[in-house]
C-alpha cells in the first residue's frame, strides 16, 4: 500500500491507498508553521492514516506533496508554511522509518488527477487557487523541467500594460486568474475572490473588469498549455473553480472567439480540451501516494 501526504497552507491530509488508488485510511490535521511543526504535523497525519488502514510503516511506500521548491527531499521558500529551508524527507524518515518521495504540491495533484481520471496520453493540470500554476503529465510521467520550474505559467506576462502583481511586474497570468490576483486588483482589505465575483454579479463596473480578466486569464492559460505541449486535455482545479459554470463559460467564449478568427486555433479545439476536475476525493494526497509508489 501507499501513504500519501498533502501538506497545505492550512491542513495536512494523509491517505493510505492500494495500488489502484482506492482509499484505505485517512487522517487530516491542521498544518504546522515552521520547519519542526510542519514535520510533526506530517508525522501525526501519517501515523493516523496508517492506523486507520491497519498498516505498519514497513508495509508502505510514502510520498509527500508540499508548497515550495523541492530538491532531493529538501523544501525551500515555502512561505505559506513559514519555511525557508527544510530537509523534509530526512526529518520524516528519521521518525517514520521510511524515506518519502517529495514533490511540489501541484505536481502531486496533477499525478492524482491523472490516475483517478484513468489517464492516458498527456494532461495539463491547471490549479487556480491562491496562486496559478500547472502540473504536467506527459505520456504518464510528470514533467518537471531542467530545474523543476515546468508549469510555472503564472509568471508569464500576458499584458505589459496590465495590473501589477505581487512580484512588481505587470500583466502576470497569476494576477489575472488566481484568488490572490483578484484580491490584489480589488484592493479592499479583508476581501476574498468571492467578494469580487459577487460585486461583479451586482454590476459593479470595476469588479466586472476584474471578472472579465479572470475569464481571459483562464482562456490564455489553456491556450498556452495546448500550443506549447499539445496536451490531450487541460483539467482545471483549485478554489477558483467553486465559481462554477460562469468561469468556464466565460473562458469558453474567449476561446471560441479566437477560434472564429484563427484557422489554426480552430483546428486545436481549445474549448473542448478544457474541463473542470469534478472529483470529490483528496486528489493531491492520492497523487502523493502514487508518487511514493513509483509513478510520476
Amino acid at each position: 500500500m501507499h501513504l500519501g501526504i498533502d501538506i497545505g497552507g492550512t491542513k495536512t491530509d494523509a491517505v493510505v491507498v492500494d495500488a489502484d488508488g482506492t482509499l484505505r485510511g485517512r487522517r487530516t490535521l491542521p498544518s504546522g508553521r515552521g520547519a519542526d511543526a510542519v514535520v510533526a504535523a506530517a508525522l501525526d497525519a501519517a501515523w493516523g492514516a496508517s492506523a486507520a488502514a491497519g498498516a505498519a510503516p514497513s508495509d508502505l511506500t510514502v510520498g509527500i506533496g508540499t508548497p515550495g521548491a523541492i530538491c532531493d527531499g529538501v523544501v525551500s521558500h515555502a512561505l505559506n508554511l513559514d519555511v525557508e529551508r527544510l530537509d523534509l524527507a530526512g526529518g520524516f524518515a528519521a521518525a517514520f522509518g521510511v524515506r518519502p518521495a517529495v514533490d511540489n504540491d501541484v505536481n502531486v495533484a496533477a499525478l492524482g488527477a491523472y490516475t483517478l481520471l484513468g489517464g492516458t496520453g498527456s494532461m495539463g493540470y491547471l490549479n487556480l487557487g491562491t496562486g496559478l500554476a500547472a502540473g504536467l503529465v506527459l505520456d504518464g510521467r510528470l514533467w518537471r523541467g531542467a530545474r523543476g520550474a515546468a508549469g510555472e505559467i503564472g509568471q508569464i506576462c500576458i499584458d505589459p500594460n496590465g495590473p501589477v502583481g505581487t512580484d512588481g511586474l505587470p500583466g502576470g497570468l497569476e494576477t489575472y486568474a488566481s484568488g490572490s490576483g483578484l484580491m490584489l486588483q480589488w484592493g479592499v482589505e479583508g476581501s476574498t475572490g468571492a467578494d469580487v465575483v459577487a460585486a461583479a454579479a451586482a454590476g459593479d463596473p470595476r469588479a466586472v473588469e476584474i471578472r472579465d480578466r479572470a475569464f481571459y486569464g483562464l482562456a490564455t492559460a489553456v491556450r498556452i498549455l495546448v500550443v506549447t505541449l499539445d496536451v490531450d486535455e487541460v483539467v482545471v482545479a483549485g478554489g477558483m473553480t467553486k465559481w462554477g459554470d460562469e468561469l468556464f463559460d466565460g473562458a469558453s467564449r474567449i476561446l471560441e472567439g479566437w477560434a472564429a478568427t484563427s484557422p489554426f486555433l480552430r483546428s486545436l479545439n481549445l474549448s473542448s480540451r478544457m474541463r473542470p476536475l469534478n472529483l470529490e476525493v483528496p486528489v493531491a494526497a492520492i497523487g502523493a501516494a502514487m508518487l511514493g509508489g513509483g509513478r510520476g
